[in-house]
């Protein structure tokens, strides 16, 4: 198999606590990647600082920082960290989860079995507080057909856990200057240009999330780069009109009604 590195951005707000668990999760994975690139974005905390330097200490060889000046975003700050990477194969890992131990050796299998394929993903454990309370899975399509039909209107990856090719990622450009949504979008465009996908089934990260989560889909900058992402497919005929609509209707609603109507919405986008 091959190797492989994993990439990361971290900005002032994380939490240093986080960033340690999400880091000793790549750390300790069954196949140990060459690399882990973390990308500074912008001046960070003395606590998130000195985590990065502890375990620059401890592996000299296996860290390797990338520092922005200023805040980029992270569509900026993984296309710097990308062309950092010295391998093909790049894990995707944000500073706020936690990887499972056989994580990036499923993935790698996946690569061995089909080198046509360019992306590798998986569902993800959702959780609240500590691994041990899963609160609901993200289950994402399996097959590249599947893949492609469902990302007309939903992202059919979870960005935190997929392993891609660098050069099919920087060859169409690397991730697009967005405040959100910058995942989606770069999916969207490798698979309009021809990358085959999969997913494998079964959930291999634990992604944290907090209890004013669904709140947060209400946002109208979340609401909006949805339905502008929809839009781009559109605009390249990856998405049809009936998609785009289907989008912008469903957003829009979310935004508008009680919380409620948001959690039936987030039930149906998680399967």
């Amino acid at each position: 198999m091959e190797p492989y590195s994993v990439l990361m951005s971290v900005y002032v707000k994380e939490k240093a606590e986080y960033l340690r668990m999400a880091i000793d999760s790549m750390i300790h994975q069954t196949i140990t990647p060459d690399e882990i690139v973390i990308v500074e974005d912008g001046p960070l905390t003395d606590e998130l600082y000195a985590v990065l330097d502890e375990y620059e200490s401890k592996n000299p060889r296996l860290i390797r920082r990338c520092r922005n000046e200023v805040n980029l975003g992270l569509g900026m700050a993984l296309n710097k960290g990308l062309a950092a990477c010295k391998n093909e194969l790049v894990a995707r890992m944000d500073t706020d989860d936690i990887s499972k131990p056989e994580r990036c050796e499923l993935q790698l299998k996946r690569f061995a079995e089909k080198p046509e394929l360019s992306i590798v993903g998986a569902h993800i454990d959702e959780f609240v507080g500590d691994i041990g309370n899963v609160v609901s899975i993200r289950k994402v399509p399996l097959t590249s057909e599947e893949i492609y039909k469902f990302g007309k209107r939903r992202n059919p990856f979870s960005h935190p856990v997929i392993m891609y090719r660098k050069s099919k990622v920087l060859g169409i450009g690397g991730y697009a200057d967005m405040p959100k949504g910058q995942d989606w979008d770069l999916f969207g465009r490798m698979l309009c240009n021809g990358c085959k996908a999969e997913n494998i089934d079964v959930s291999l990260l634990w992604f944290r999330v907090g209890m004013n989560f669904l709140q947060r889909r209400k946002n109208f900058e979340e609401i909006k780069s949805s339905i502008i992402t929809v839009w781009r497919f559109f605009q390249m005929r990856y998405s049809g009109i009936c998609d785009l609509m289907i989008v912008a209707c469903a957003y829009l609603a979310m935004g508008i009604f009680p919380i409620g109507f948001t959690k039936l919405i987030y039930k149906y986008t998680r399967q």
